[in-house]
């Protein structure tokens, strides 16, 4: 697999395909996703960045995050930044992980 998780940057190669599991912890502690929570993903070029590149609604009963290789097959190689988000049902709405790395990595074809 050319995916590569450390920490919370993430490496992949350039069209290829991502699904990794994740978990969602508030305030250092796991969390069990209710009905009605959502998750999303949202990754840009630069954090001032206006709109996200890639916006990916995460199912919070599998909680694993699907990266289709047309998300990035014409990104430019480098350094990107992620956050991954949840609102509750009620409106709480906490970053639990980000901003962090996303690193597109060179392909050879």
């Amino acid at each position: 697999m050319s995916a590569k998780v450390s920490g919370t940057t993430i490496s992949l190669t350039r069209g290829d395909s991502l699904i990794i599991q994740i978990s969602v912890n508030q305030e250092g502690k796991p969390y069990e996703v209710k009905p009605g929570d959502k998750i999303r993903f949202a990754m840009k070029k630069d954090l001032q960045d206006s709109e996200p590149l890639i916006m990916k609604q995460i199912d919070p009963q599998s909680l694993q995050l699907t990266i289709e290789p047309e998300d990035t097959k014409k990104l430019e190689f480098g350094k990107y930044w992620y956050d991954i988000e949840l609102t509750t049902d009620d409106g709480f709405v906490d970053t639990f992980i980000g901003p962090a790395a996303f690193m597109i990595t060179k392909e050879v074809y």
